[in-house]
């Protein structure tokens, strides 16, 4: 006996021992949407990134999560999410039926979309994947980070210099004591109108999704009768035409999502209810209400040959976990408000100037409990997101995505949207790359050189959909925009509004001068001395690029007379007395005053 238990000591004390400790530039943990994106950019940047996924697939909600149907940001096909976007529709390109139109919904088959998401990480050097990994502790070492996971059934430690929550839940931000805000803010606090006078601690229904699929007229796929079901449960989908809602969350191959909200798969959700301690519970109990639904469908509904696949690999066919649309927001650097989406450039902060990220998701509002108020929002615009709302104050070296994204309840229910978030992550990833390439903290950050390498790697700044990455001033454009020399136009459609910059409009001196002003010291003697009339002219920029660089003026016209159309391609012929383009103005600003090199902190104040 006495031998068989110093056997058993001595093998623990072998398998303490063999415990790895792993050292990696960059942890992202969390194979969300934002953290796929993440951990992609740190390695195409050229550091040593780990990313760590507690289940089997990439994608979080979005493919694990089912909620595969996905209209955001289809106008703004920036960066990784337009490389995803791009290879879904060539994976599916002679699917019959598939929608193949420039900017139409992306529709795909969870594990399609997982499936495509490991093969980008795969082809990447730098980047090491942990699928199936899940994380147990969090500290900070020093200014680094140190993370024990469970790998093939051994505690390991990961330290890593910059860590990167993309949990759907914050839950490694919580275990770090980062402070968190939940619910409705009040009016008060955020300054925002449509906000509720009083904070409310309400937050957004989740949705368990479900993906059934369609066997054939002559099947019967009726599932066995769920525990606890209840036919009463699902009242609200009396009379209704339920093939059609059906077949309204079409996806290739004869499969459909199932994501309705009232009575059917939408559930109240609550801070207490998502707690880690009460979670699995509340996720049991959701559960089997999807199920009761799909019974429901296929018995009372007769839609028989409608029934769950076996792609998720999970008992009961359905995704592994729900679609999240709100939990708790991490207090940021920035707080991002709906005023920086509705009237950004009219604010004494400028945090458009240090945008990581762009989206256009209309805000969703999904409230079983009748406290939830239906905010009025107005048309929504194409925004841009601040880098500051990603970073910390309190926890140095360590950043949020999802639902942990530092904005207000009115801002998060846009923000949370998958697209946005694969957006976001990338841009969440150059942060972490630069704090790692540079050894430094989030606490010294470079917004301009930050924002430069998310554009080195296709990523929009500014959410203009009328300048596509395939414009060959699509980097001017977007630089300029930033600085805010030229602003982006808002054109409303219905509930929603594009962001255009409309290269072919005319400049205005009045939009451009406090700007210049702001960032050139001595353009306030130009503007005395050449008194531009209401359209600034091709001859007043050139003016004004002479002045500041001390170029001969006569050597400057003449030099751009040759390249206008031969270099720039510029449209209309060179005319010193002509209104100047919005596309020609950003351009030229751009090559000869780089405006874009001027420093600015994380308001988008300027630095001196």
């Amino acid at each position: 006996m006495l031998k068989k238990l110093l056997v058993v000591l001595l093998c623990s004390g072998l398998s303490y021992t063999y415990a790895d400790t792993i050292k990696t530039d960059v942890l992202v943990i969390g194979g969300s949407a934002s953290g796929t994106a993440a951990a992609l950019q740190c390695a195409r940047s050229k550091v040593k990134t780990i990313l760590v996924e507690p289940g089997p697939w990439l994608g979080g909600e979005m493919t694990s999560g089912g909620m595969c149907v996905v209209d955001a940001n289809r106008n703004l096909p920036s960066g990784i999410w337009g490389e995803f976007r791009k290879k879904v529709r060539e994976f599916y390109m002679k699917t019959p039926g598939f929608d193949t139109t420039r900017n139409a919904v992306l529709r795909f088959e969870p594990y399609t979309g997982a499936a495509i998401l490991r093969k980008m990480t795969d082809t990447v050097k730098n980047l090491t994947l942990k699928l199936n990994t899940p994380w147990t502790t969090v500290k900070k070492n020093g200014t680094g980070w140190e993370v024990t996971i469970t790998e093939k059934g051994k505690t390991n430690t990961i330290k890593a210099q910059v860590l990167i929550d993309a949990t759907g839940t914050g839950d490694v931000a919580a275990k770090a004591g980062v402070s968190f805000i939940t619910g409705f803010d009040s009016r008060k606090d955020t300054g925002e109108q449509l906000a509720p006078e009083n904070a409310l601690p309400v937050i957004q229904d989740i949705t368990w999704c479900a993906i059934l699929k369609d066997y054939g007229r002559a099947a019967d796929k009726t599932i066995a009768k769920p525990e606890g079901y209840d036919p009463a449960q699902y009242d609200c989908l009396k009379g209704k035409d339920l093939l059609k809602m059906v077949q309204g969350g079409k996806l290739p191959n004869d499969k459909y999502m199932i994501k309705w909200s009232e009575c059917a798969n939408s559930y109240k959700a609550s801070v207490d209810l998502l707690d880690p301690k009460n979670r699995e519970q509340y996720y049991k109990e959701t559960r089997l209400r999807v199920l009761g639904l799909i019974y429901y469908l296929q018995t009372v509904g007769g839609l028989k040959n409608f029934s769950v696949t076996d792609e998720f690999g999970t008992p009961d066919g359905l995704p592994p976990i729900p679609y999240m649309r709100e939990y708790r927001r991490a207090k940021g650097q920035i707080r991002m408000v709906l005023d920086d989406i509705l009237t950004p450039y009219n604010r004494s902060s400028k945090l458009y100037r240090t945008s990581i990220a762009v989206g256009d998701a209309s805000p969703g509002q999904h409230f079983v409990d009748k406290r939830g108020p239906q905010t009025p929002y107005p048309p929504f615009p194409a925004y841009s997101i601040p880098l500051g709302t990603v970073v910390l104050p309190d926890a140095e070296n360590l950043l949020v995505t999802e639902k942990a994204l530092s904005t207000t309840h009115l801002v998060n229910a846009s923000a949370f949207y998958p697209s946005v978030q694969m957006v976001l992550g990338q841009g969440a990833g150059t942060v972490a790359a630069y704090c790692a390439f540079f050894k430094t903290t989030t606490k010294h950050l470079n917004v301009r050189t930050i924002q430069g390498e998310v554009l080195d790697f296709k990523g929009y700044l500014m959410p203009f959909s009328d300048v596509p990455l395939t414009d060959p001033n699509f980097r001017a454009i977007q630089q300029v925009g930033a600085t805010g020399l030229l602003k982006g136009v808002q054109q409303v459609n219905g509930k929603t509004a594009a962001v255009l910059f409309k290269p072919d409009s005319l400049v205005l001196t009045a939009e451009v001068e406090p700007v210049i002003k702001e960032i050139y010291t001595r353009a306030f003697l130009w503007f005395n001395k050449a008194k531009p009339a209401e359209q600034f002219t091709v001859g007043n920029l050139l003016s004004f690029i002479s002045e500041i660089t001390l170029t001969e003026p006569k050597v400057l016209n003449s030099t751009l007379e040759k390249q206008w159309q031969a270099n720039y391609k510029f449209k209309q012929a060179f005319d010193l007395n002509r209104p100047i383009t919005r596309r020609e103005f950003a351009v030229l600003t751009n090559k000869y005053l780089n405006p874009f090199a001027r420093t600015v902190d994380l308001s988008g104040k300027l630095v001196n």
